[in-house]
């Protein structure tokens, strides 16, 4: 844990990558994976691809955090393209590497999925897979938030509901998807306490360092964009050192001012960028 320059207090630091789209380049990711265990994050999670397309190299990678770096694995699982069959496979291979920490999650529906599969998947949510996750025992299950709702759901509100339902059945702690206003995750943790939600809330943080990286990633999180991160892409995006620059200042400051209000854990969403992960880290120790 790192120690909050602002209060003294212990702070869960951790860090996200993800699998290579090519499996042969699977070693590129074990190099980013060497230069971020210096900085002995909390836990390092992997996602796993939709449909569980790379199922094999989320296990991979899970393991490699765990046995070779040595630092706690949060290997993520999907409820789309998931079964009975397929989970207790995951869970049997992840429990042979050592790795006993996973973050639930309902998944985007792959592209060669169809509708009538997609609509007709055996877990619909992460809240359907978790309680079978508990039946096997030994694994922290973490999930997801969403500071400004799910871009499915009907309102803030109705996500909460929906995601106090998910705590209750046995979710250690939360990880938000990426927000870029500190205000909305503040107004978010003030309306799940009003519902009873207690889990720990880990604040997702993704650096923008580059000008294209924005488009993609609010499509897909539902996260709105600040005047003051749209200008400063504007102001820098046309020159790849000075927007990467800009772009750890961004988050820094964002990660400071969460410090300042007491928030316990931080989880950057590193893009598999080790010098980005290192940069910030040493700013906010």
């Amino acid at each position: 844990m790192i120690k909050n320059k602002f209060t003294g207090e212990e702070v869960v630091f951790s860090c996200e990558v993800f699998p290579p789209k090519r499996n042969d380049d699977i070693y590129g990711i074990f190099k980013t994976l060497d230069e971020i265990k210096v900085i002995q994050p909390d836990f390092i999670s992997v996602t796993y691809g939709a449909g569980g397309g790379n199922r094999k190299n989320t296990v991979a990678i899970a393991a490699y955090i765990q046995n070779i770096c040595e630092v706690p694995a949060l290997a993520h699982m999907t409820a789309v393209g998931m079964d009975d069959e397929k989970l207790a496979l995951l869970l049997s291979d992840l429990k042979l590497k050592g790795v006993n920490k996973v973050l639930a999650l309902r998944g985007d529906k792959p592209k060669t999925m169809t509708e009538e599969e997609f609509n007709q998947r055996e877990y619909k949510y992460a809240s359907d897979f978790i309680p079978k996750i508990r039946e096997v025992g030994e694994f922290e299950i973490a999930a997801a938030c969403y500071p400004e709702k799910h871009p499915e759901s009907q309102s803030v509100e109705d996500d909460i509901i929906h995601l106090k339902e998910k705590t209750d059945k046995g979710v250690g702690f939360l990880i938000t998807q990426m927000f870029f206003d500190n205000s909305k995750f503040f107004s978010f943790l003030e309306m799940a306490e009003k519902h009873g939600i207690t889990t720990p809330v880990h604040a997702g943080i993704m650096p923008i360092t580059s000008a294209n990286q924005l488009g993609t990633s609010v499509t897909l999180s539902g996260s709105s964009v600040p005047a003051e991160l749209s200008n400063m892409i504007a102001k820098y995006g046309a020159s790849p050192e000075d927007m990467k620059k800009a772009g750890v200042e961004y988050a820094v400051n964002q990660i400071e001012g969460l410090l300042k209000e007491g928030i316990h854990g931080i989880h950057l969403y590193s893009m598999n960028k080790s010098d980005v992960t290192i940069d910030i880290y040493n700013a906010i120790v």
